[in-house]
């Protein structure tokens, strides 16, 4: 007799290419798919108001595709996923739970106690790679160590001896379970709260979470802005990206599907006789890359989310200081392209990855301030929150990687207004108090002519702020500050 599979869903929100879901529709059983809502877990990484809403209309999305397939999608609330997966066995008279891996210290933690419990109460347990092309463990040096230098790391999963996995055909039919399973309205979760709605119903306008359309968006960037992605990698005021990567995050869509995806439109350029589009697919395999390093990374180094996983020679002296916490926060810091950026995230919940290099830039080297803050408050606004990448980014910053930024480093975010944003098409965007402003002091309004501040409606200290800290300033003052002085 065939047995009951559950398949523990979190962030694989896909029947495509869905290694767990795949494995228990081939045992012949009734397979019983559950989501279980257990924010406690997650400590101080509970979703945010963004991620919460791509959240809810990922999970309608699932909900409907598993139901067309002949089964139907349990959803629990729960302080505990050991506690609701037992209920839930004990229920459907469930032999073994399917579920795939995740990579961040919290779930790392939480996925080992659900497993051992399991297995102690007699469950059968099977574990995927859902998520990677190469598991964390498969990836070493020559001694067997783990990488600390992305491109080591990079160049050694581009040459491992074996291709990764071509992606899986979604299960063609599904049993579903037989009699009464008590389920939770997705309502009743409180991922949307009424007070939310009006700001959510902003975003339905600008993106379509699901899997199939996570699927849709990746044809459309690979049939579109693909060929122009070297090119116009430095641009922020455009549709530049490929904007894939709240599906990533939640699992909508699989990495391996992005690889073979971008090697068929390889080998279909070189065929048509399209030159200029190898470095495109390079330049965008390689962000799929940073994506994998990041849950190396947190595999590896499993207090990186804590601590910079290198030390500077001298305690860096960071500031707790709220107010200007809040001042980075507002996008009230008298740099323009900071500004933008802050704004932007507040207004959208996105930010293009150069900018949020910028604006994380100078939370660490200007303001000093705790680069696990601005960590955890990416992580409460983006849309595309994603915990191994956040962690990746803001080490990146702090000089916290061997292959980071150097500490004694500090961008000008003048200097990379102009080699961002050339026209100031971003800034007047997001700064409309500027946008009668000139493109010449677009970027440094603090030295324009009072002429040219009156002319475009400016006045500094009041409708835009003079800048927090001037650059020769913040230099002189972090240099000071790694000397110990």
């Amino acid at each position: 007799m065939a047995c009951s599979t559950i398949v523990w869903f979190r962030r694989d929100l896909r029947v495509n290419d869905n290694p767990a879901l795949k494995e228990a529709s081939k045992n012949g059983g009734q397979v019983v798919p559950v989501f279980i809502w257990a924010p406690e877990e997650e400590g101080q990484f509970q979703l945010g108001r963004m991620s919460r809403w791509w959240l809810k209309q990922s999970l309608v999305h699932l909900a409907q595709s598993l139901q067309s397939l002949g089964t139907r999608l349990i959803v629990r609330r729960s302080s505990s996923s050991f506690n609701a997966l037992l209920e839930l066995i004990l229920q459907c008279r469930a032999s073994q739970v399917f579920f795939n891996h995740l990579y961040d210290p919290i779930s790392l933690v939480r996925d080992h106690r659900v497993k051992e419990g399991l297995l102690q109460a007699g469950v059968h347990v099977r574990t995927f790679n859902a998520d990677l092309l190469y598991e964390p463990w498969e990836v070493n040096d020559l001694s067997g160590k783990p990488f600390t230098l992305f491109n080591d790391f990079w160049d050694r999963c581009l040459n491992m001896p074996d291709e990764p996995l071509a992606p899986l055909l979604p299960p063609t039919r599904l049993l579903g379970p037989k009699g009464y399973l008590p389920s939770c309205d997705l309502e009743d979760l409180e991922l949307e709260k009424n007070t939310e709605k009006d700001s959510n119903a902003l975003l339905n306008r600008s993106w379509r979470p699901g899997w199939d359309n996570a699927e849709k968006s990746l044809e459309a960037f690979l049939d579109g802005y693909l060929l122009q992605y070297a090119a116009s990698q430095h641009k922020v005021d455009g549709s530049t990206t490929s904007f894939l990567s709240p599906h990533l995050h939640f699992g909508e869509l699989s990495v391996r599907k992005i690889f073979y995806s971008l090697r068929q439109k390889s080998i279909q350029w070189k065929r048509e006789g399209v030159t200029d589009g190898e470095l495109s697919i390079n330049l965008f395999m390689r962000s799929i890359g940073l994506r994998e390093y990041s849950r190396y990374i947190c595999f590896n180094f499993p207090l990186i989310h804590e601590r910079l996983m290198i030390q500077s020679p001298r305690p860096f002296p960071w500031r707790v200081d709220e107010s200007l916490f809040k001042v980075w926060r507002q996008g009230r810091t008298g740099y323009p392209l900071v500004d933008a950026g802050m704004r932007q995230i507040w207004a959208t919940g996105w930010l293009h990855n150069r900018i949020r290099v910028v604006v994380s830039s100078f939370f660490v080297k200007f303001l000093h301030l705790p680069w696990t803050w601005g960590m955890k408050y990416f992580w409460d606004a983006l849309l595309d929150a994603d915990l191994e990448n956040d962690i990746l980014g803001w080490q990146y910053i702090s000089g916290g990687l061997p292959d980071g930024h150097e500490h004694w480093r500090i961008d000008d975010p003048q200097v990379e207004g102009y080699k961002y944003d050339p026209e100031g098409e971003y800034v007047r965007k997001w700064l409309p108090e500027l946008s009668r402003l000139p493109t010449e002091w677009i970027h440094h309004p603090w030295n324009a002519p009072p002429g040219t501040l009156r002319a475009a409606g400016v006045e500094l200290g009041c409708n835009y702020p003079r800048p927090l800290v001037e650059f020769v300033a913040a230099r002189s003052r972090l240099e000071m500050a790694l000397q110990g002085s």
